[in-house]
């Protein structure tokens, strides 16, 4: 794990990410003794993409931060709400009064659909300002913006990274949750500061039991 932690950081740094970029490890999929691995080969945000396995995680294994990272249904905020640290797939306004209400003050991230994929969930860029405005009314803290690359080549998603960090840097966030496993390193040369990695770091994900799930 040391070495593939070591391994991602150095594709971070070669992209001109360097002491800029966050490295968070999203673990869906995989079992407790994984965050607890790449806790120990020095990664402290873990992100997870589904309410049942952060719970269930959460209390066999405590990593400095939790980062919620998949789509979010609402009724889901409260079981997670003592636990996440950062909010990263905030997309609509129903969202963001729950959070408000279960989480007051939560740092949270706004998700922009870059890639007109519905499956992958976003704000529409156009609607990104209002709901950021509405976040901060709400008595949260918007840290940024976060979204998720197209299907295809890397180069794909670098029109829809680009407009995210014009569009963050109009709104003055700081923070922009772009680029995965396969199109970290165009995130970093076009402005992440947080790159969400899974398989270069623990390998194909095993598959899940059934379709559905509470957190998805």
């Amino acid at each position: 794990m040391a070495e593939r932690v070591a391994a991602v950081r150095a594709r971070i740094a070669d992209a001109g990410g360097s002491g800029r970029v966050r490295l968070v490890a999203v673990t869906k999929g995989f079992g407790p003794e994984v965050v607890a691995a790449a806790v120990a080969a020095g990664v402290d945000d873990v992100g997870e993409s589904y309410a049942q396995e952060l719970v269930a995680k959460a209390a066999v294994v405590d990593p400095p931060r939790w980062h919620f990272v998949g789509r979010l249904q609402v009724n889901k905020v409260r079981a997670l709400a003592a636990t996440v640290a950062l909010w990263q797939s905030v997309d609509r306004a129903r969202l963001v009064d729950e959070l408000a209400r279960r989480a007051p003050g939560a740092q949270v991230l706004v998700q922009v659909d870059v890639s007109g994929e519905p499956s992958k969930g976003g704000c529409p860029p156009a609607e990104v300002p209002a709901l950021v405005e509405r976040a901060a009314e709400a008595g949260l803290e918007p840290r940024g913006l976060m979204a998720v690359g197209p299907l295809g080549p890397p180069e794909a998603a670098r029109p829809g990274f680009r407009a995210l960090v014009g569009l963050a840097d109009r709104l003055g966030l700081a923070e922009r949750s772009i680029g995965m496993s396969g199109d970290l390193e165009v995130a970093v040369q076009e402005g992440a500061t947080m790159v969400r990695v899974g398989t270069a770091l623990f390998g194909p994900r095993p598959p899940r039991p059934g379709a559905s799930d509470m957190g998805h």
